[in-house]
């Protein structure tokens, strides 16, 4: 008899465990069973005894030998979830985190506190934010995009979760027509500085959408900037640790009348709101 399902997710944490830490390859074999192979805990243990198609053996070892290289498993996967719903990712967007749930949460709140009807994501990418705020707000909603190959994904995302987005491509606010009302967005924060200490897989994420001047400083600067003078109703930024003190500071020299910072889980500086 060949492989069989329990002997292929064992096979597979030991495979994992080659690059990753032993807790991590249990649990991403779990994933790997769960969303790529469509199958459950509670699947294997009723069927665990059952051999593998040799298809899925052959799927199962191109993935290994893709993610020991460092390539994220959502871009084996093609999709990530955000807020519970599936979206599409490809190497022209970023993958969704769960900091940015943080983010899309200061904007709803925020948004509802002063009484917004229209909102723009910038920097769109996959179009987690965008999309995420059409559904669960009657917003007019617009987002913006300089990169072909992210847009197209966003829109595609839009579609298959049947979301109203107005898309634009071009640069932060350029494309968008007034008015703007509220701007959210998560651009690139990261220093250039840093880039040899991070993750390898991060090496796999558009650079564009990761790294900006300024250490990390200069497209945050540019929007705020610029929704100052577009008379937006307040503007929310996705940051980087360390960063809501500097770019407090020069929100406050655009105009705006109050700037703030929420600190995420780790007690890091996440979100960076300007009102007024």
């Amino acid at each position: 008899m060949g492989q069989t399902y329990l002997q292929l997710r064992l096979d597979l944490a030991a495979a994992l465990s080659g690059f990753l830490d032993p807790s991590e390859a249990h649990a991403e074999s779990i994933r790997w069973f769960e969303e790529g192979l469509g199958k459950s805990r509670s699947w294997v243990a009723a069927h665990g005894d059952e051999p593998v198609p040799a298809e899925l053996r052959r799927q199962v070892s191109a993935w290994v030998r893709r993610r020991r290289a460092g390539e994220p498993w959502a871009y084996l996967l093609g999709w990530s979830l955000f807020r519970g719903r599936r979206f599409q990712v490809t190497p022209d967007t970023l993958i969704p985190r769960p900091e940015t749930e943080l983010l899309v949460e200061a904007a709803l709140d925020v948004g509802t506190r002063l009484g917004v009807d229209r909102c723009v994501d910038v920097g769109t990418g996959s179009g987690i934010i965008a999309i995420t705020l059409a559904l669960e707000t009657d917003w007019a909603v617009a987002a913006s995009e300089l990169s072909p190959g992210a847009l197209a994904v966003a829109q595609a995302n839009a579609g298959a979760l049947g979301a109203e987005v107005a898309f634009q491509g071009g640069s932060l606010l350029e494309p968008v027509p007034d008015p703007v009302g509220l701007v959210v967005a998560n651009l690139p924060y990261v220093d250039p500085a840093d880039g040899p200490t991070l993750q390898r897989e991060l090496s796999f994420e558009p650079s564009s959408a990761l790294f900006a001047p300024d250490r990390g400083l200069a497209l945050s600067t540019e929007l705020l900037r610029q929704a100052k003078a577009r008379q937006a109703s307040a503007c929310l930024l996705e940051i980087g640790a360390g960063q809501g003190g500097e770019l407090c500071r020069r929100a406050l020299g655009f105009g705006w009348h109050k700037a703030l910072v929420h600190q995420d889980l780790e007690n890091h500086d996440r979100v960076l709101i300007a009102l007024g």
